[in-house]
């Protein structure tokens, strides 16, 4: 208990008046979100084509999974699935319900359902960055770098800085 009476909470503990990384943030952005769906992990919607294949990944979405209350596991996987290829997930559910059950390493899932809908496309795959040529008094530090993606992203920030007519401006 706090000196006030009350359980300590996150606005008790002592600031560390840091900056914190994009990567450390994220996660609990999206997990609220997750969480309301029935996600335990984010990683069966982000990685459903490594769980399913890809051929079924294409024609098929986690939607949620909801679980008997109180319980964590036998709960009710439900999918989205284009129009014609609904019968054909209804026939492979129980390959569908060991490979996440592998995943989560638990059985997770005791029944799935299927709904016929409309699925988003995948995310397209970001080409990795062009390799220009960086002017000469920018680039000539960049060349002893050993990571060729490292190298590739300085190289883009100093093209970046170079563009940029006049001094930076700092807010």
């Amino acid at each position: 208990m706090s000196k006030r009476g009350r359980a300590p909470t996150d606005a008790d503990a002592p600031r560390s008046n840091r900056s914190r990384s994009v990567a450390e943030l994220l996660p609990a952005v999206g997990g609220a979100a997750f969480r309301r769906f029935g996600f335990i992990q984010s990683s069966i919607v982000s990685r459903w084509a490594e769980i399913v294949g890809e051929k079924l990944a294409g024609a098929s979405q986690p939607e949620s999974i909801r679980f008997p209350h109180g319980k964590k596991q036998d709960g009710v996987l439900t999918l989205v699935a284009r129009g014609a290829h609904a019968p054909m997930l209804q026939h492979i559910t129980p390959e569908i319900t060991e490979r996440v059950n592998r995943f989560f390493g638990y059985a997770a899932v005791g029944r799935i359902t299927i709904r016929q809908g409309e699925i988003a496309p995948p995310a397209p795959r970001r080409a990795p960055p062009s390799l220009r040529p960086v002017p000469a008094e920018l680039g000539e530090g960049l060349k002893t770098i050993a990571d060729p993606e490292l190298r590739a992203v300085l190289e883009s920030l100093a093209a970046g800085v170079a563009a940029i007519p006049g001094l930076p401006r700092v807010s």
